[in-house]
């Protein structure tokens, strides 16, 4: 009989850990789809928070009685956006699918061991049931031999009593554990409802957005010769603020090649004199052993004129004739920023796709280089940077610290402020006012200006980014949004 109960025992602790290693597994595919489900609500929200910034500026260029290309660029963006959204929302509805056949699976499973559980708890009883037909307990108990073997006899049925009642416990954990899946199964099933219904409205409202986008567009292609006419204008202010930024850069590249100038000049002069100090030292040293050398030698010997020594050759050293030797204006730029210069263009370098955005809202209107115009077909228009759109009034901060090295107006863009990171420049156009000045040093997401509105109400500011002369994509150092 204690055999037996033994491996009735045993039984109960391999359904345990059965049920542990299920619980676990299911546990380790919740962890595994609740990361995948993090990213995506995070995801979402960042998209739905787009969404909104564009709406608002949209909102704000739409109050215009025209159509605007500022109104056609929000559009796009919101219809770009809004595509977005949907993909997420499709994707979202494949995970809680995913999730909903997870929770199916682990209720069947549970259902099934619940199933052995009862199983096994059933045959326990039977077994138990027999017994006390053919055995009394007490009878079982007081027919021991010894005191030794009542002992043993009381602690086996204390054993049995307490087995049994841990199979009723884990039955009803486990009973819970599936009801709690069945719920969850439930519930996902209402989110993904909820979430279909979603979906459907933002589809709706896409094509919305699509129908206003061609009926702007429209408005657009009737006004050709403005809008000619307005792109021509864009070109030349687009040259100003080229030819103004690449002046400014040559023209400090200039100064540090006038700094470097000077203090060559000064090391060669400095050289120079150390040099003619050493030759004049040996000379002296020279005619001074001859002298001694003539007294002691020549004493008794008749005069005889002396030859005159000959004057030692100053000939350039090898470190001036190297520092004399031109070199090309790109492999000396490195050589003639200072250590705190080119320390702060190595941390600039290093924060690539890092960069915070000029301005706290708002977004890409007009990409960096050459592409087709949004209306004018055939034409192709340029962009030395970005023009980023946000709402009037909105505050300009500088992405990374440095020294304000120009300020200026230029037609067509307003306001200019131009930061120097060492060999690196950023550039902000297109400001309504200033609050910096020339000289000044600011720190990264520090104001200074703020963004103008053109004639049509669209708010932007351009942002560039330069490498002494060299333009870059300013994209590629901002961080994502």
């Amino acid at each position: 009989m204690l055999m037996k109960y033994r491996v009735v025992r045993a039984t109960d602790w391999r359904e345990l850990i059965l049920v542990l290693t299920l619980c676990w597994l299911a546990g380790g595919s919740v962890m595994a789809q609740q990361r995948s489900r993090q990213q995506l609500e995070k995801e979402k929200k960042q998209n739905i928070e787009k969404v909104s910034q564009i709406r608002t500026i949209l909102k704000k260029t739409s109050s215009q009685k025209q159509a605007t290309l500022g109104q056609l660029k929000a559009l796009n963006q919101e219809i770009a956006a809004q595509s977005k959204q949907i993909n997420l929302l499709t994707e979202d509805v494949k995970l809680m699918t995913s999730e909903i056949q997870d929770l199916r699976r682990t209720s069947n499973q549970l259902q099934n061991n619940l199933e052995k559980l009862k199983k096994e708890y059933g045959e326990m009883i039977y077994a138990a049931d027999k017994r006390r037909q053919q055995v009394n307990p007490l009878g079982f108990l007081f027919s021991a031999e010894n005191f030794n073997q009542l002992v043993a006899r009381y602690k086996y049925l204390q054993q049995y009593s307490e087995a049994r009642q841990g199979q009723v416990r884990q039955m009803e954990k486990v009973r819970q554990e599936m009801l709690t899946k069945q719920q969850d199964v439930e519930r996902k099933k209402k989110q993904q409802q909820g979430t279909l219904a979603v979906q459907v409205n933002e589809s709706k409202r896409l094509e919305g957005l699509k129908d206003e986008k061609n009926r702007v567009a429209e408005e657009l292609s009737e006004k050709e010769q403005d809008l000619r006419t307005e792109l021509a204008e864009s070109r030349k202010a687009v040259n100003r603020l080229e030819s103004a930024i690449t002046e400014m850069i040559r023209r400090e590249i200039r100064e540090r090649e006038e700094r470097e100038r000077v203090a060559r000049l000064a090391r060669l002069k400095a050289e120079r004199e150390r040099i003619a100090r050493e030759k004049a030292a040996a000379a002296a040293a020279a005619k001074a052993e001859r002298a001694a050398a003539a007294t002691e030698s020549e004493t008794n010997k008749p005069e005889t004129a002396e030859p005159k020594a000959a004057e030692p050759k100053v000939t350039e050293s090898a470190p001036e004739a190297s520092e004399r030797t031109a070199r090309k204006p790109d492999e000396r730029r490195n050589t003639l920023l200072n250590d705190e210069e080119a320390a702060l263009a190595s941390s600039f370098a290093s924060s690539k796709n890092r960069l915070p955005w000029p301005v706290t809202r708002g977004f890409i209107s007009d990409h960096y280089g050459v592409k087709p115009h949004p209306v004018l077909k055939g034409v192709m228009q340029d962009n030395p940077g970005i023009d980023i759109q946000t709402t009037p009034g909105e505050v300009v901060k500088a992405v990374y610290d440095g020294i304000v090295q120009y300020t200026t107006y230029v037609t067509g863009m307003h306001n200019i402020v131009a930061v120097q990171h060492g060999d690196y420049y950023t550039v902000y156009a297109k400001l309504k006012s200033v609050s910096v000045q020339v000289g000044q040093r600011v720190k990264a997401r520090e104001v200074i200006g703020v963004v103008a509105t053109d004639k049509d109400g669209v708010a932007e500011v351009q942002f560039q980014v330069w490498k002494s002369t060299s333009r870059m994509n300013p994209e590629s150092w901002l961080i994502d949004r």
